[in-house]
């Protein structure tokens, strides 16, 4: 079942870009089976591992480095090679005007709990180098980044987002919690979608 689960997050994500159409689908398909997976599970990591953090400086450290990714993607748009019919793309998976600050709420608020306990509580590991949690976490993005970035910038995407991942297990082992990650995690997301917002 361990490994079943990212599969089957894997095709939550795809179905709902890619057969549905649907921004919200593929989200919220993919927050169902990490939900459904973890209820089957039932992992011995405590929910409140979420809200523990013993260290400021873990926490700083995450929210400041991860968040500076969507102020680096708003500042090197070009470089990136972002697809020039993006707004036409956006629009035509749900994300709107009136529906992108719904959305950015929601991907912020509720998305770091559900991916770091997933990603990092029930599939993680203490090992001090590189798991494959940290490539499967990563790797899922490179569905929602497909036609909207070249492959250039998909592989430099999952290559930050495999060191993203063991970064954030490294600061959950030695924080011995997941609050650092989650709030880095909750910077990562909102100053990307704001990023894509203000340039789409």
């Amino acid at each position: 079942m361990k490994w079943i689960a990212p599969v089957l997050a894997y095709l939550a994500v795809g179905f709902g870009l890619f057969q549905f159409h649907s921004a919200w689908g593929a989200l919220l398909g993919f927050h169902f089976v990490i939900v459904v997976s973890l209820l089957i599970a039932r992992p011995d990591v405590p929910i409140k591992t979420l809200l523990r953090g013993t260290n400021l400086n873990w926490t700083l450290l995450s929210i400041l480095l991860c968040g500076s990714s969507g102020v680096t993607l708003y500042v090197l748009w070009r470089y990136f090679r972002v697809a020039d019919d993006l707004p036409a793309q956006l629009k035509s998976i749900g994300l709107i005007s009136s529906t992108w600050p719904v959305f950015i709420a929601y991907f912020v608020l509720v998305n770091p709990f559900l991916e770091e306990y997933f990603w990092r509580g029930y599939l993680g590991n203490p090992t001090n180098g590189l798991h494959i949690s940290d490539f499967g976490y990563a790797g899922f993005h490179a569905l929602i980044l497909i036609g909207k970035v070249q492959t250039g910038s998909i592989i430099y995407s999952l290559i930050v987002l495999v060191f993203a991942g063991w970064l954030w297990r490294q600061i959950a082992r030695e924080d011995r919690g997941l609050l650092a990650p989650v709030l880095g995690h909750m910077a990562a997301d909102l100053s990307i979608l704001v990023a894509v917002y203000w340039r789409r």
